[in-house]
């Protein structure tokens, strides 16, 4: 092992330095591959999720739509009241109903 000439103390050896910090940089681009392959996990999940979700919506809208139809084909059915309506504003109120 060599020392430094003015102290004596011995030269580190930099092949046990570097060794370990290749070993570092490994484990971190180990977890980098593993988060990298949970984001894509979650990443197909979440995509899978938004067209469910999207294929429910659609089938909301559609039964609302259907919904609305129904009930405007109701309403023109009932026929118009407005002479009723002119004769019933008309009409004095009964007592026990105000």
């Amino acid at each position: 092992m060599r020392v430094y000439l003015l102290t004596r103390l011995p030269l580190p050896s930099y092949s046990c330095g570097m060794i370990s910090e290749f070993q570092e940089l490994s484990d971190k681009i180990d977890q980098l591959a593993e988060m990298s392959l949970a984001l894509r996990r979650e990443n197909a999940e979440l995509r899978h999720a938004n067209a469910a979700l999207a294929a429910d919506n659609a089938a909301c809208q559609r039964r609302l739509a259907e919904a609305h139809a129904r009930v405007s084909a109701l309403l023109e059915k009932i026929p118009a009241i407005e002479g009723a309506a002119g004769a019933a504003a008309a009409a004095p109120v009964p007592e026990d109903v105000q």
